[in-house]
């Protein structure tokens, strides 16, 4: 079964995954973890790229091609080996991100010309489940502001970052099916034991 955790920044995705993970594991599932962007030694070298500061230049064009192409290389490379040997995927992040931030949130591109881009890059992935950590825009952001370490993607404006979340709302209003939504204002031992219950009832059912 294949994984993903959504939500802005803030929302808790990066600390739940490996906690998810680890009791997944003790429940005897072979369970892999990885991330977007990054995940491969290539993807990880074009995470930098990304998130470097110093790249303000960066258009939004550039800024998708290259979210793509590491998708592509942890798709090949990752993702589906450890899902044709019957195990689980969690990734923090997936294509649902590219649309939201650079479809939705940037509102330069095309979103029919965009999800070609990305089915192009996953020939056609998608995750069976997507967990949706749900926060408040400013709540986020002061969480990610606390933990101090800002990168070239955190530092859009509070109107970019609602469109994110109005973006967000729209993908899982097209796909009810396949979102889960998690308040993520909880304590995060509330958290994490909602996403337990709905993945272990997904893997069961």
């Amino acid at each position: 079964m294949f994984i993903t955790l959504e939500g802005v920044e803030g929302s808790g995705k990066t600390t739940q995954l490996p906690l998810l993970a680890e009791y997944l594991q003790g429940q005897g599932y072979d369970v892999l973890t990885t991330r977007e962007p990054g995940g491969t030694p290539l993807g990880d070298q074009i995470r930098r790229v990304l998130l470097d500061q110093k790249n303000t230049s960066m258009l939004p064009r550039t800024e998708i091609l290259l979210f793509q192409a590491s998708r592509a290389q942890l798709v090949e490379e990752v993702i589906k080996p450890h899902l044709a040997r019957s195990g689980v995927v969690l990734c923090d992040r997936y294509a649902d991100s590219t649309l939201a931030y650079q479809g939705y949130g940037y509102k330069v591109v095309d979103l029919e010309q965009l999800r070609l881009v990305v089915h192009f890059a996953t020939c056609g992935l998608k995750p069976d489940l997507t967990l949706f950590l749900d926060v408040d825009v400013e709540m986020g952001l002061r969480r990610r502001a606390k933990d101090g370490n800002l990168n070239r993607l955190d530092v859009y404006t509070h109107e970019f970052y609602q469109r994110v979340c109005a973006g967000y709302q729209e993908l899982i209003r097209l796909e009810p099916q396949r979102w889960v939504v998690i308040d993520a204002c909880q304590s995060p031992d509330v958290v994490q034991a909602e996403m337990r219950r709905v993945v272990l009832g997904r893997l069961k059912g």
